[in-house]
């Protein structure tokens, strides 16, 4: 038997604009479609509202027919799974054929169109992403998420040995969801189902694995939750060897204090790297972007020889690394140090890219050639003499300063 709640609250986004017209068109004739997932939970947690998913009693093809002719753009972009995306004034929403399964291997399904909304729920992951909403805004549950949404628990929908079976990545999904909606410990026997079943993580792509760990730092609960996964054998795993959990907390914690947003690359590198070595396991075990890579790369080198004390040589590594990066390693080297968040050192020497804007060395080739330096390699050597001159000298823009540490880079280029 389903419940149903009290219609939604300060739900304009289900009530009107596309939403409500698309909504509306998928529900004439004898069809139903309702607002399903992440949007219900989100706006019944009073959470920000980010994808709308859509379910509907009509086929695919149905759906096609009717959007096209309301003036909508159809994409059929998993059509076979009974999946359309409808595209309205640019905004996408993911229009789903109600379904069951009928057979299940681990990441994918069998299945078949239905027009059953229990069944339908039954077959997803957790009682709280079961949950749908008729665009009048009455909720229905069919599989007691209300109760688990007022208890902040994350519960598997009936088996959860037999939920984890039906897809291997809900593992992951369970720690991801608690760290973001879950209150305390995660639900005791989902907790076990994850534990009995963490080998079956080998079997997914570690694109995914990577998918779903970097949501998960960025949760709000994220801490807590990686400990619960490092003390239950599935953390070490997943990045390749042991985590700093309490590197990972800290510059949680300095974030915070320093309301920065979330870093999901920048708290992998806290929990994952101590030297640059890391990141290269890193960057194998999770596929992680070149991007991701370079930055974890940067944050674990010499970290350790980061300190409040010589703002000069912060100056130093601000010019050679940039402003992102800086930031990134300091945090680094905050977050191993003794030091709180209210420290008022470190958060000068955060602050930094703020204050201070790199300058551009002001000595160039042409000016080093003019002063007998030969043309070739010999410029480098001489730039790079100059520039390691004027890093030493506190970037100064005095010109007998500059014409002195020219004069010597290009004594030096002509020993060479």
């Amino acid at each position: 038997m389903s419940e149903a709640a009290p219609l939604l609250q300060d739900a304009d986004w289900l009530r009107h604009g596309a939403l409500a017209h698309l909504i509306a068109v998928l529900s004439e004739g004898g069809e139903e479609a309702r607002v399903v997932g992440g949007a219900v939970r989100n706006a019944l947690l009073g959470e920000p509202i980010a994808d709308v998913d859509i379910a509907t009693t009509a086929v695919p093809d149905e759906v096609m027919r009717r959007t096209a002719a309301a003036g909508f753009k159809p994409v059929p972009t998993g059509i076979d799974h009974g999946t359309v995306t409808v595209v309205i004034e640019s905004r996408p929403f993911e229009v789903t054929t109600l379904r069951e399964d009928v057979e299940t291997f681990g990441r994918h399904a069998n299945v078949r169109f239905g027009r059953d909304w229990r069944k339908d729920a039954e077959r997803r992951d957790f009682t709280m992403n079961a949950l749908s909403a008729a665009g009048d805004g009455t909720v229905y549950d069919h599989v007691g998420g209300i109760a688990d949404l007022k208890a902040r628990r994350v519960r598997f929908i009936g088996n959860a040995s037999t939920r984890i079976a039906e897809d291997h990545l809900r593992i992951l999904r369970f720690f991801r969801f608690h760290a973001a909606y879950g209150h305390g410990l995660p639900d005791r026997d989902g907790l076990n189902a994850c534990i009995a079943a963490r080998a079956s993580l080998d079997q997914l792509s570690r694109e995914r694995v990577r998918m779903e760990m970097l949501k998960l730092l960025i949760a709000r609960h994220a801490a807590p939750v990686l400990a619960v996964m490092a003390e239950s054998g599935l953390l070490g795993p997943i990045l390749g060897g042991v985590g700093n959990l309490a590197a990972f907390e800290n510059v949680a914690k300095i974030e915070g204090a320093l309301r920065l947003e979330a870093d999901p690359a920048r708290r992998l590198g806290a929990l994952g790297a101590r030297i640059t070595e890391d990141a290269e396991r890193l960057w194998q075990r999770l596929r992680l972007s070149n991007l991701e890579h370079d930055r974890i790369e940067s944050m674990a080198d010499g970290w350790w020889r980061i300190s409040p004390a010589s703002e000069k040589n912060a100056r130093v590594m601000l010019y050679r690394i940039g402003p992102e990066r800086y930031l990134d390693r300091v945090l680094m080297a905050w977050a191993h140090s003794s030091a709180g968040v209210r420290d008022e050192p470190w958060r000068a020497l955060s602050a930094l890219p703020e204050r201070w804007i790199a300058p551009v060395l002001p000595i160039k080739a042409a000016e080093l050639i003019g002063r007998g330096v030969p043309h070739g390699p010999a410029v480098g050597v001489a730039l790079r003499a100059a520039e390691e001159a004027w890093l030493a000298a506190d970037f100064p823009a005095d010109p007998a300063v500059l014409d002195g540490i020219a004069a010597a880079a290009t004594a030096t280029a002509k020993q060479r």
